[in-house]
């Protein structure tokens, strides 16, 4: 199942990207986010593997994010895995003017275990795009105001 967003931003791609690059702002924009770990390779390059913490109900949810590209300041593209799901998001950079930036994503979930996400993935896929592009426009909320 394949979802796209996108969003502009008014600030110089150099400032979008640095803020997208940075984990201590992922809470800014990411509902739920707790922490990030680094458990594996060099920060940031092609191959490492974080985990991600966000909070779940009354725990938590880990997923796994490994790095398959980066190639930033114009994309990133990760694969993270979770126990009921998989999925991979590419997001892309691209300067409109010297003060304004388009932040684009395209994500593919590519497996879904265990009966309640399967449902969800064939009854409601949409509700994975919107969750995108709500953090989309909680970024852009968030990158405008620095």
């Amino acid at each position: 199942m394949k979802f796209k967003g996108l969003i502009d931003i008014d600030q110089p791609r150099e400032k979008v990207v640095a803020l997208f690059k940075d984990p201590k702002y992922l809470g800014e924009y990411q509902e739920g986010f707790i922490r990030k770990e680094y458990i594996n390779g060099l920060k940031g390059e092609n191959g490492a593997v974080s985990k991600v913490f966000y909070k779940h109900g009354k725990g938590e949810m880990e997923l796994t994010e490994t790095i398959i590209s980066n190639n930033l300041p114009e994309s990133f593209y990760a694969s993270y895995q979770h126990k009921h799901m998989d999925n991979t998001l590419k997001s892309t950079f691209t300067s409109l003017s010297p003060t304004k930036t388009r932040y684009e994503t395209q994500g593919e979930y590519t497996a879904f275990r265990g009966f309640i996400p399967k449902m969800l993935g064939l009854f409601f896929p949409k509700m994975f795009e919107k969750q995108a592009q709500k953090w989309l426009n909680n970024f852009k909320v968030f990158a405008e105001k620095q």
